[in-house]
């Protein structure tokens, strides 16, 4: 028995699943030409009703008439040919563009990049770097040249010799020696020796950045590679970040090839300066008589906020050892000494606060490209992805130095049509490279033949794999393609009803002035007060101000008056009121003449209200009501079009299906 509960039970719910499938693909109307199913009519009313709102027979009956009326107006673009517009297929592939960006995205490397992105941003580093530069497209042979180079750069560092040294001599970075001075051209610069300085998440390029937050305090990194070359990162410092910092400081200008001398000089004056503080003399009044920055003595000494990658190391070393409010001791920088005032900083925030800034920079941030690449990866799994590699190596054969003058021509491989590579059951051929090498080369100086083309590959390759991941999202996701269509009708139907209702309503001027004359009497005034309000805002002048009202009438006259009197505190505000417009003047009870003086708490000003006559209820002029009367000439202009629409597209609804479905929806 209790089999043959569950048996039925099974039988039950398939006979319902399969009925449930068959109502949904039952034909609930026709319009035109057009079969429209149950399930295509819930789909729209479920999204665009209200979530979680009860559906009932009403709603369900009145969006019904709402469906039909849109998809009227759709088809009639559609039969205006207004979806082969170029303005309306741009626009449209704009929102494409926008909304299939979701579906090129790991989410999973997108949150791992997010976290990483804030857990580094919690924390400065000081580093310093040995650079061997290489192009990044640099052929194998080259790389490996350099690669060698900087190894044994390396072994030379973990053998124990001083890193400022080496990076001095061997570095290619042009900031790590000195610049020598050229008369009238340049002043001496001391170089740096490597030192970076500070820095946080964002401020170097993402391999380098990577480096410098794996590699432990005081330790050589292996050899890292980025777009500049390869690269030796020694780790100086890690400490809690300080965020955005505002400082001040009284600054002591000494020349960069200043003899030791005046470097003693200028040390002794900072240690004066910085006594003079410790015996009394505020911080603001030893800016303004001994700092050489006259930009910042103005203000103090204050410096516009920045973050530690702004200023020089020594500076960020001195401010991460002070509290708020504290006075430096005199510090040297390679620009002179500095006696310093920490104001304050903004350190960053939790995750929540700082997530929407972190997305926002990962968006325009080369490490986006691994949430891409991952992405591609799976569209190769998905579409099971081949190359042709006897093919390829065919292809790479045939191509000769004129590529790396920028001068290559796809004629050669114009018939041939071999396959290179395969996604899904499309193949792509030589062809289709060649014209695609065409269309992207450039003049290249630093790659051989066969780097270039294996670039160009595999920009090929990237692209065709987005392109066909494009291609199938509406096959591949139910819910993209019902969003686009959406959208392609939205945009069909405000193009449509702009053209025909809304721009005509404002345009046909003889209809809307046809329009009110036929419904003049649907617009009308209530019984109004023709009033004006005087507001006087300064106490003194109040009784010439009644004065004057009580001995002329005409507004005109009272400001001429007023003018002459050299009364400038009354506001005048002439109007037709109705009731409820105006507290002043419901308060005359719309009796004529003079009333006041009133008093008005909020502003504390006083109050005079003239009412001149009482308006009997009479219609409203075009120009009175234009607003309303041409959002009814609108509606008018709609429903008229609709009745023909109507007529030239018949609808016919099979009330037997839609009853079905009140009974399936309605609970």
């Amino acid at each position: 028995m209790k089999h043959l509960i569950i048996f039925l039970s099974v039988v039950l719910l398939s006979i319902s699943t399969f009925a449930q499938k068959n109502s949904n693909n039952a034909v609930l109307m026709t319009i035109g030409d057009e079969k429209v199913t149950s399930k295509a009519f819930m789909d729209v009313f479920t999204k665009n009703n209200v979530q979680n709102q009860v559906i009932d027979k009403k709603s369900l009956e009145e969006y019904l008439d709402l469906y039909i009326n849109f998809k009227l107006k759709v088809k009639e673009a559609e039969s205006l040919k207004m979806d082969t517009n170029k303005a309306f297929i741009d626009e449209l592939d704009g929102y494409r563009k926008q909304l299939a960006k979701p579906y090129f995205t790991d989410e999973s490397v997108s949150e791992a990049l997010l976290k990483e992105a804030y857990d580094r941003k919690k924390e400065d580093i000081r580093a310093s770097h040995i650079l061997l530069m290489l192009d990044k497209n640099a052929a194998p042979k080259d790389t490996l040249e350099v690669y060698n180079r900087i190894q044994k750069i390396r072994e030379r560092l973990i053998n124990g010799e001083d890193f400022a040294t080496v990076a001095a001599e061997t570095s290619e970075d042009p900031s790590a020696r000195d610049r020598e001075a050229i008369p009238n051209q340049r002043s001496f610069r001391p170089g740096n020796k490597g030192d970076l300085g500070y820095f946080s998440v964002f401020d170097m390029v993402y391999p380098f950045e990577t480096g410098a937050y794996t590699t432990p305090v005081g330790q050589v990194s292996v050899p890292l590679r980025s777009e500049f070359g390869y690269h030796l990162i020694k780790v100086v410092e890690k400490t809690p970040a300080s965020g955005l910092i505002e400082a001040a400081h009284i600054y002591i200008s000494v020349n960069p090839d200043a003899k030791a001398e005046e470097i003693a000089e200028k040390a002794e004056k900072a240690e004066f300066i910085y006594e003079k503080i410790l015996d009394g003399m505020s911080f603001e009044a030893a800016v303004k008589e001994y700092s050489d920055d006259r930009g910042s003595a103005s203000r103090d000494g204050l410096l516009t906020k920045f973050a530690v990658n702004r200023i020089v190391p020594e500076f960020v070393s001195a401010i991460k050892k002070m509290e708020p409010g504290q006075i430096s001791v005199p510090i040297r920088t390679v620009y002179g000494f500095h006696i310093i005032k920490l104001i304050g900083s903004e350190k960053p925030g939790t995750f929540e606060e700082e997530s929407a800034k972190l997305k926002e920079r990962l968006s325009k941030d080369s490490r986006s490209q691994k949430s891409e690449e991952a992405v591609i990866q799976q569209i190769k799994s998905d579409s099971k992805f081949k190359i042709f590699d006897k093919n390829l190596q065919a292809f790479m054969a045939k191509m000769d130095s004129s590529l790396l003058q920028g001068k290559f021509s796809d004629s050669a491989f114009a018939l041939t049509k071999m396959p290179l590579f395969q996604l899904g059951k499309e193949k792509y051929t030589d062809t289709k490279f060649a014209s695609y090498i065409s269309t992207k080369q450039t003049a290249q100086q630093n790659m051989s033949v066969e780097s270039y083309t294996t670039k160009l590959f595999n920009d090929f390759v990237k692209e065709s794999c987005l392109a066909y991941e494009d291609s199938q999202l509406e096959k591949k996701h139910p819910e993209f393609a019902s969003l686009m269509k959406e959208y392609r009708d939205g945009i069909l139907l405000f193009d449509l009803m702009d053209k025909k209702v809304w721009t005509k309503a404002i345009k046909d001027t003889t209809g809307l002035i046809a329009f009110h004359n036929v419904h003049v009497t649907d617009y009308k005034w209530n019984e109004r007060a023709d009033a004006t309000i005087f507001t006087i805002t300064n106490q003194d002048e109040t009784a010439a101000v009644e004065a004057i009202l009580r001995q002329l009438s005409d507004v005109k006259e009272i400001r001429t008056q007023f003018e002459s009197d050299s009364i400038k505190s009354v506001r005048i505000q002439p109007g037709k009121f109705e009731k409820g417009d105006n507290k002043f003047v419901d308060g005359t009870n719309w009796n004529i003449g003079l009333h006041g003086p009133i008093t008005a708490d909020a502003d504390k000003a006083t109050i005079y209200v003239v009412v001149n006559q009482v308006l009997p209820v009479q219609n409203k002029a075009l120009d009175e009501a234009k607003g309303l009367i041409t959002s009814d000439y609108q509606n008018y202009l709609e429903k008229e079009w609709v009745k023909e629409l109507r007529e030239k597209y018949p609808v016919a609804v099979n009330n037997k299906v839609f009853e079905q479905l009140k009974v399936t929806y309605i609970k």
